[in-house]
């Protein structure tokens, strides 16, 4: 017995110096390593030998399939495509310095680790195309270096996580799409910023789309294939009215105490409140009679100041521009002949008597089939003011055209001119003044000194050879304009379209600031001319009117009406000026399907670029969020374009992050 003894002990003392042989390998391994080990111990199938090379043998896992290193510590791990199946284990959250995880394209199963949110510079997760299921962990949202999620092709199920929306550097791909989420989305998710691309496709999503931020310029692509959701951008509209989300006041007639059974003589107080409106009806519609007839004859006293003096409309006089008098004996003429002669100030800062507007200095600046744009510089103070001569009518000299035709017309006139001073903003060039006679009609505006858009990205005659404009300059310019056309839409006193958005029709001023011209013009030359007149408010000489670039396709063909402008047609226009400003190319016909066949075929984005911004590497991130606000303004279907108030909203997040 005692002759065995020391044959057992030799077998004991091996095997416990295997066992520490086995601790001391493993425990070479750094916490990165036994972390990878956790994924492989949690993978059941490895048909593609992925894993193979992941031994607990190694020092260091910087040399595993799948892994990349910075510095000793695991900062990506990548495998796309290996047909990897088994679960994911919270161990994962152990590799601290982890700034990307992408499994894409295998099998792994079950839950997405809550505790992935301790990883704090990850900025990449994908773990779409998997079998993954549950909800989606909201503890995702403190994952506050995260850009890149890509959760779809899987089986989730549950509610969107608002907090997935307030993720702060969030900027490439929100992608959920092709899950089993349900429940509507959240309101939160109107706060991500422009530039992410949304995928909530083919879920059970139901609702109606919040009507918010960036939600409002994405595409119907991204909320496709969830039956029960509705609203915009979707074609499929809700069939419950929107509630108003203010409390109600209660009403005093309705009594609240269900004790309270005497009536309220609710007839008889309608009768009083009837009686009592109809002489404060009276008395406003005796003081607007009585406003208006006080109008007349203050236009009709200074219109008789100027009788007997001889009056000449020097415009384009000036050496260079040749002789374009426009007014002479034949203006004196008309004043003796015509009491409909009318100079009235639209703007209350504005004090030019027209006298001294004629005899002024002016310089032709621009000229279009609408009329004649001059720069009229003021003796006093060399001030100067834009005087747009309206082209005559062709019925002006008609013997047939009767004094009451003549009276509607000049109406008409001061209507539409009175609601076109009526717009300020801005960004929206300003009316001070008009003058209309049966045979002339002037709008003064304020002087922009800088020129057109249109030159500052192209050049022209006066500045052939002007500096690029930098990017930061360009997105002002744009949110600029998308403010202005705002305020037009929904703002403005009669909010209606501008019609003829352009490149030509956005003004600078001296600090590049722009101001949009040319609104109500359309309405303002038809209301004295039969004749069609392409609208125009460019101040740059000899510059073309909007082209085919422009135009909506709706507004496009043989069964196309030019008469009528909409909205949704400024929108289309408004996207193709935000093509041209990124792309420095003139907007023809074919920019706008050039870009999204760029961006369709995935070509490097300094092939789409305005060579001149190819240097500000910087802005490439606030360029791809543009060329994405412009697509979507220039969707074939019209009611898929967001509305302007989105877009400027859309477009000031853009910049708010510098």
């Amino acid at each position: 017995m005692m002759s065995k003894q020391p044959g057992r002990e030799a077998r004991a003392e091996a095997v416990l110096l295997l066992l520490l042989l086995l601790l001391s390998s493993a425990a070479a391994l750094t916490t990165d390593g036994l972390a990878l080990l956790a994924l492989k111990s949690a993978v059941s199938v490895d048909p593609t030998g992925a894993l193979a090379s992941w031994l607990d043998s190694d020092a260091s896992p910087c040399s595993w399939t799948g892994i990349t290193c910075r510095l000793d510590r695991v900062v990506a791990l990548s495998l796309p495509d290996c047909a990897l199946a088994g679960y994911l284990p919270s161990e994962l959250s152990l590799l601290s310095a982890l700034e990307s995880l992408a499994l894409p394209g295998n099998r792994f199963s079950g839950p997405i680790p809550a505790a992935l949110a301790a990883l704090g510079d990850l900025a990449e997760l994908d773990l779409s195309r998997n079998n993954l299921s549950g909800p989606i962990p909201p503890e995702l949202g403190q994952l506050t270096s995260l850009a890149h999620l890509d959760l779809s092709s899987n089986i989730l199920s549950g509610f969107l996580p608002p907090a997935i929306a307030a993720l702060p550097h969030l900027s490439g791909v929100l992608n959920l799409s092709c899950n089993l989420l349900s429940g509507p989305i959240p309101s939160a998710f109107g706060g991500i910023p422009v530039d992410v691309s949304l995928d909530l496709r083919q879920n059970n999503l139901s609702g109606e789309i919040p009507q918010v931020g960036p939600l409002l310029s994405q595409g119907p692509t991204a909320f496709a294939d969830n039956p029960d959701l509705c609203g915009f951008p979707l074609k499929n509209p809700c069939t419950a009215p929107r509630q108003d989300p203010k409390i109600p006041q209660p009403n005093p007639n309705i009594s609240l105490n269900p004790s309270d059974a005497t009536p309220r003589p609710i007839a008889a107080e309608k009768r009083r409140r009837s009686a009592s409106t109809i002489p404060i009806l009276a008395g406003v519609v005796l003081a607007s009679i009585a406003s208006i007839v006080l109008l007349q004859w203050h236009f009709r006293r200074r219109s008789a100041a100027g009788e007997g003096k001889a009056s000449k409309i020097e415009m384009g006089s000036s050496p260079g521009y040749g002789s374009s008098a426009v007014g002479g004996s034949r203006a004196e003429e008309r004043r003796e002949g015509h009491a409909s002669e009318i100079y009235a100030a639209v703007d209350e800062g504005f004090g030019m008597e027209l006298e001294e507007l004629l005899r002024a200095s002016a310089y032709v600046v621009g000229k279009s089939r609408s009329g004649i744009v001059y720069k009229v510089v003021v003796n006093r103070g060399g001030s100067a003011v834009a005087v747009r001569r309206l082209s005559e009518a062709d019925d002006d000299d008609d013997p047939g055209v009767g004094a009451g035709d003549e009276w509607r017309r000049r109406r008409a006139f001061e209507s539409e001119a009175i609601a076109i001073g009526r717009a300020k903003h801005p960004n929206v060039v300003r009316l001070l003044a008009y003058y209309y006679a049966p045979d002339e009609r002037l709008l003064i505006y304020d002087y922009i000194p800088n020129g057109t858009l249109h030159a500052a990205l192209h050049g022209g005659p006066q500045n052939p050879t002007a500096s690029a404009l930098p990017w930061a300059t360009r997105l002002n310019i744009l949110q600029g304009v998308a403010r202005g056309l705002a305020y037009l839409h929904e703002c403005s006193p009669r909010k209606h379209a501008h019609g003829d958005i352009s490149s030509s029709k956005i003004l600078l001023d001296d600090d590049f600031r722009p101001h949009i011209s040319g609104y109500g013009l359309a309405r303002l030359v038809s209301s004295g001319s039969h004749q069609k007149l392409a609208h125009s408010a460019s101040k740059k000489l000899a510059v073309p009117s909007a082209g085919a670039g422009y135009l909506a396709p709706e507004a496009r063909g043989p069964g196309a009406s030019s008469s009528s402008s909409t909205q949704r047609g400024d929108m289309f226009a408004f996207g193709v000026v935000a093509l041209e400003v990124v792309t420095g190319r003139p907007a023809d016909a074919e920019l706008e399907g050039w870009v999204r066949g760029a961006f369709k075929e995935e070509r490097p984005l300094s092939e789409v670029v305005d060579p001149a911004l190819l240097h500000e590497v910087h802005a490439k991130r606030e360029v791809l969020a543009v060329f994405h606000v412009a697509l979507g303004c220039t969707e074939a279907d019209p009611e898929l374009r967001p509305r302007m108030r989105a877009v400027a909203e859309s477009l000031d997040r853009i910049g708010a992050t510098r």
